[in-house]
């Protein structure tokens, strides 16, 4: 359909939330008014519900090419969408990892032909590809990723000499994976000889430790300065990183910036013994003390964005032993709803979710007409039944590792449609996957 009118919305945009009128039309958000007298295709009356921007969640393993006996991107951009989560930019861990420009361009061509959400992928950095790095095109790549620890498909950059080249030429934003790798063997070893290979999953945290963190995203924050590099330091999690990060000036303004997972916001080291290796992740989930600090982190932005590093295994793979289970959590269908829950508990306001999973990710990225509700940019929008109970089942986990964290929960707000570059691609229970979405593009000029 070419057209939508959206009537009786309350927009949640920019700090506020005001009643309008939508129209929308060949994907662009045409206008926004009080009331809005035209036809259109499609029209749907939104009375008691909210409208949203879509969530553009800036970490996502939907693991095609190599690994999709766990996730494959047409799946999980379904999850996505049926979450809310209409843009993502996923990670270069695949099989074969994304390290030339040949292969990134083959998983944008998956994507362009499966993708039910908006896509970007970012360029993956190793010991020895700095120049298909510096290739990298950066109105039409997300950014360059770069594992100063390992973690799913070992994609370690621990070369001092090519720290310092990528960090000094990288022609776009480096997000970077921030644990020391000394560190993490050495506590490995002393956990090792303790349990052999038994180890208790609530040393997870121990192993890949505060300090680990600490040591690594403060050697990534040393070489953005003394490089003037564009940084963005991924899933924060821990207390003592968070003094690395400025909250004194604009968004639009840093160099250095930061995100928080909506796991390290919800789960703490107590609830490794209900939930086990399923929420075995990298960064590792701490204990309630680093939990705690997070929040507050957040709504003073020295953490400018939510995500979700969303990470699916198999539900067999997630049963081994410490050493056997992968690290990783599925997390992106329910992203928006873990933060609804904390807008209930009266912990931040949803003016304030829609500012860090919304319109910050477009900021810090440079985004192009994406991520706000504004007459001219793309029509990505989220429309929210606040006051809708519904509980997560195996029927409605839409992951294709078809489990969750969450199962058994009762989440209060649903996502009730979907509009994807102006195309309703969700509406309750239902996908449309005649149109796929759209490659994200950087104003960058």
């Amino acid at each position: 359909m070419s057209s939508i009118l959206l009537r009786n919305a309350q927009l949640v945009n920019k700090g506020r939330i005001f009643p309008a009128d939508v129209f929308i039309s060949d994907g662009f958000i045409q206008q926004i008014a009080p009331s809005i007298d035209r036809g259109a295709d499609l029209e749907m009356d939104l009375s008691g519900k909210y409208l949203l921007p879509g969530i553009i969640d800036d970490q996502v393993h939907f693991r095609e090419p190599g690994l999709t006996h766990k996730a494959e991107i047409f799946t999980e951009s379904r999850a996505a969408v049926a979450g809310g989560v209409t843009s993502f930019m996923e990670m270069p861990n695949t099989k074969p990892p994304a390290l030339t420009q040949e292969l990134l361009a083959d998983k944008y061509a998956i994507a362009a032909a499966n993708s039910l959400a908006n896509y970007s992928f970012f360029m993956g950095a190793g010991n020895d590809n700095l120049e298909e790095v510096l290739r990298t095109d950066p109105e039409t790549v997300c950014g360059i990723k770069v594992f100063m620890g390992s973690s799913t498909g070992n994609m370690l950059v621990d070369n001092p000499n090519t720290l310092e080249s990528i960090f000094a030429n990288a022609p776009i934003l480096v997000a970077t994976h921030c644990e020391d790798e000394t560190t993490i063997r050495a506590n490995t070893e002393i956990y090792r000889q303790r349990y052999g290979e038994d180890i208790p999953i609530d040393c997870h945290p121990l192993i890949r430790s505060v300090e680990g963190c600490l040591l690594s995203s403060s050697m990534a924050v040393d070489l953005a300065k003394r490089h003037n590099t564009r940084l963005h330091i991924l899933h924060i999690s821990t207390a003592d990183e968070l003094a690395l990060f400025r909250n004194d000036i604009p968004l639009e303004q840093k160099r250095i910036t930061a995100e928080v997972c909506v796991h390290h916001l919800y789960f703490n080291r107590d609830d490794y013994a209900r939930l086990g290796s399923q929420i075995k992740c990298n960064p590792a989930i701490k204990d309630k003390s680093h939990q705690e600090a997070l929040f507050p982190a957040l709504l003073d932005n020295r953490l400018d964005i939510i995500a979700t590093d969303h990470a699916p295994h198999t539900w067999e793979e997630k049963q081994g032993n410490y050493f056997q289970a992968p690290s990783g959590v599925p997390l992106v269908q329910h992203t928006l709803n873990v933060m609804l829950e904390f807008y209930r508990q009266g912990r931040i306001t949803l003016e304030r979710i829609v500012e860090k999973m919304c319109h910050a990710p477009a900021v810090c990225f440079q985004v192009d007409r994406r991520g706000f509700i504004e007459e001219g940019f793309w029509a990505d929008l989220v429309i929210l039944d606040p006051d809708r109970d519904w509980t997560v089942k195996k029927d409605n986990i839409f992951y294709k590792c078809g489990w969750s964290p969450f199962e058994g929960h009762k989440f209060k707000g649903f996502v009730e449609a979907t509009i994807v570059s102006g195309h309703l691609a969700w509406q309750d229970g239902v996908f449309f996957d005649g149109t796929p979405g759209k490659r994200l593009s950087f104003d960058r000029r």
